[in-house]
């Protein structure tokens, strides 16, 4: 099977998004595929717009003999009418890999509206569907109002190896120390990590530690206010910015952390919540998105509403407090990621719809 897929960049990029491309394109060549990477510059939405109206991709495109074009949803305004040209031109179907839509984000009401009219124009340019939650395969029949050829496959959980146990988790969650909660995500307002370095200022601070993974450079002012607030705040010697770093470090980060908190404000997946899980970590996140699809609210972690500060640092309090809890909770988490899809299934189950699509 010839493959091409669409990305801005290129696939090292370590955002959830990219690590759900990179590990279908490694599978689709463990099996004998030909995957033909398509890089479009990164640059600013409305000069994406412009791509449309650009030779160079459509020249790019029909010079590749392919059985099926993968194209990111995130490329979506480059590519809404671009998709028009190649089902008039080509003869391969289009399928979208959808993580979640730009207009389901948390931003004002105008301007999800303009993003919503471009990405439903980019939605019914298509021929099939990759999901990654039945969330996101519900929001986008709610905008295109019919349904597609789909699948959904959940990304896996196991990309870093955990090799957690029951004894060492129970051990881990019984030791006499401040309760350590682990922020997994590049550091962008979605994420919500300014929530969080709120709710544990109101918490006494021999009570928990926190550790920050992930890119501080994605977008800089953001970061530079994340490390004002925690000046202002006098939270220097709880919080550790760690920044971007390989798996191997992250998996050895997850195994000494008690809890993982993520509370963004909308995740089509997240893929860190099952990640986090295999290492018997609770999780505490938002209660919109995918995120109750992975996680049930007191059993495998707990759920806030968006923004819900004080209810974020009850639940971190409560863990720290009660630490038999925290073992049930770490035990439920374990048991939760064990339960669900590996990476290979994840990526033989969209290699067999792609196959079926091309027939």
């Amino acid at each position: 099977m010839r493959v091409g897929l669409i990305i801005y960049g290129g696939l090292k990029n370590t955002s959830g998004g990219y690590i759900y491309d990179r590990m279908l394109v490694e599978h689709l060549r463990r099996q004998g595929d030909h995957v033909e990477i398509i890089s479009l510059p990164w640059r600013g939405y409305l000069r994406h717009l412009g791509d449309n109206i650009s030779g160079l991709l459509r020249h790019q495109l029909f010079r590749l003999p392919l059985d099926v074009l993968l194209q990111d949803e995130l490329n979506h305004p480059s590519l809404f009418w671009v998709n028009r040209w190649v089902k008039d031109k080509m003869s391969y179907p289009i399928v979208s890999i959808v993580h979640h839509l730009r207009c389901s984000e948390d931003r004002p009401v105008w301007e999800n509206r303009f993003y919503r009219w471009i990405e439903r124009l980019y939605l019914v340019s298509v021929n099939g569907f990759v999901f990654n939650s039945q969330t996101t395969a519900r929001v986008v029949e709610g905008l295109i109002g019919s349904k597609r050829p789909a699948v959904v496959a959940r990304p896996g959980g196991d990309r870093l190896h955990p090799r957690m146990d029951g004894a060492r988790i129970v051990r881990r969650a019984r030791e006499r120390m401040p309760l350590q909660v682990i922020f997994v995500g590049n550091v962008i307002p979605r994420k919500g990590l300014a929530l969080l370095i709120s709710a544990l200022g109101h918490l006494p601070r021999d009570t928990w530690r926190l550790e920050v993974v992930g890119s501080l450079t994605i977008e800089p002012a953001y970061a530079r206010a994340i490390r004002r607030q925690i000046t202002r705040e006098g939270l220097a010697d709880q919080i550790r910015l760690v920044g971007s770093i390989g798996d191997r470090e992250l998996a050895g980060h997850l195994a000494e952390s008690h809890v993982l908190a993520v509370p963004s404000s909308y995740e089509g997946f997240g893929i860190v919540y099952i990640e986090a899980m295999g290492f018997g970590l609770p999780v505490i996140a938002s209660n919109v998105g995918a995120a109750p699809e992975l996680i049930n609210h007191g059993r495998e972690g707990f759920l806030i509403r968006p923004g819900d500060t004080a209810g974020l640092a009850q639940h971190i309090e409560a863990l720290h407090r009660d630490r038999d809890r925290l073992a049930q909770v770490s035990l439920s988490a374990l048991e939760r990621y064990r339960e669900h899809p590996t990476w290979t299934e994840c990526c033989q189950s969209v290699r067999e719809f792609l196959h079926a699509s091309i027939r």
